[in-house]
């Protein structure tokens, strides 16, 4: 076994009450959900500073620009603390339902947002609902952007996110068969950084109830969640020298008291393995284009 070097982080969608109001089609929200993204803006938000600085844990606060907007005084609590604020929407809007001219506005206000309440530019980006378009990366490679928390070509390790000129062909039973049997074109590798996001390590799906949505019922016993998010850690370790562990929560979600008690018992099993080091998300891009943390080639289709 070689030396260790694991570089461990969370990425916090600040969804607050932005998520609720992206309702898609327009109609309107029941005031009892928009109480729940309070309740992440301010308890949920509190709670997590008070844990982060338990365990000296810097983090990346993805936040919609109308989470900053909405709640100042929250978000400065983040930025004061040294945490990152990085980019996720507007109000949560699903990139992959937007025109080309309708994520370029939306990406363009929301940097223009957080530059102005950090005194600086945003340099992460994390897809609402990870939700995707083949305009979003270079969009964002347009605009500067270091790193992207969206894509999963792979789990545990950084790379470069494909530059979104892959083609493939949709099965359409509709059409002939020879319409449809074609491989997929090569992947190429674009500026952007990615730090890989992962359903299996999103607190929203087990742990945040949602009445009347299919797969969303919310009743997970936390501790199945640890346990899950535990074995992917003790995989990578056991496998890779060096890896990278962003986990993905929000404070609406993670705020509980019950949640809470399980990222305190996450964290203290991390803490247990030599070369763990708690970092932004950032951090990790930045340490993999300066060859300090060693990546992968995504590789998969063909040249046509």
């Amino acid at each position: 076994m070689g030396k260790k070097r694991v570089l461990v982080g969370y990425g916090i969608d600040v969804d607050a009450v932005a998520n609720w109001i992206n309702t898609c089609d327009g109609s309107p929200q029941n005031p009892t959900n928009v109480s729940r993204g309070v309740f992440g803006a301010t308890v949920g938000i509190d709670r997590l500073l008070k844990l982060y600085e338990k365990y000296n844990i810097k983090a990346t606060f993805f936040t919609p620009a109308h989470s900053i907007e909405s709640f100042p005084r929250q978000l400065a609590k983040v930025r004061d603390a040294g945490h990152e604020l990085a980019l996720h929407g507007y109000t949560h809007e699903f990139v992959s339902q937007l025109s080309a001219d309708q994520q370029q506005d939306v990406l363009t206000k929301s940097i223009d947002v957080l530059t102005k309440f950090c005194g600086k530019k945003p340099i992460g980006y994390t897809a609402p609902a990870w939700s995707t378009s083949k305009e979003l990366i270079p969009q964002l490679q347009e605009a500067g952007i270091l790193y992207d928390h969206s894509f999963m070509h792979h789990d545990l390790q950084p790379y470069f996110t494909p530059d979104s000129s892959e083609n493939w062909v949709e099965t359409n039973a509709k059409d002939s068969a020879d319409a449809w049997m074609t491989p997929m074109t090569k992947l190429r590798p674009s500026k952007v950084v990615e730090i890989p996001a992962s359903w299996h390590l999103d607190d929203w799906p087990p742990l945040q109830p949602i009445p009347g949505r299919p797969g969303a019922q919310g009743f997970v016993d936390p501790h199945v969640v640890e346990k899950l998010w535990i074995e992917q850690f003790d995989f990578g370790y056991r496998e890779y020298d060096t890896f990278i562990f962003p986990m993905s929560i929000h404070p609406q979600v993670s705020g509980k008291p019950q949640n809470i008690l399980m990222h305190e018992r996450i964290i203290e099993h991390i803490n247990k393995h030599e070369g763990v080091e708690w970092m932004p998300l950032c951090e990790m891009a930045r340490e993999f284009l300066e060859g300090r943390m060693p990546g992968v080639e995504v590789e998969g289709g063909v040249d046509l």
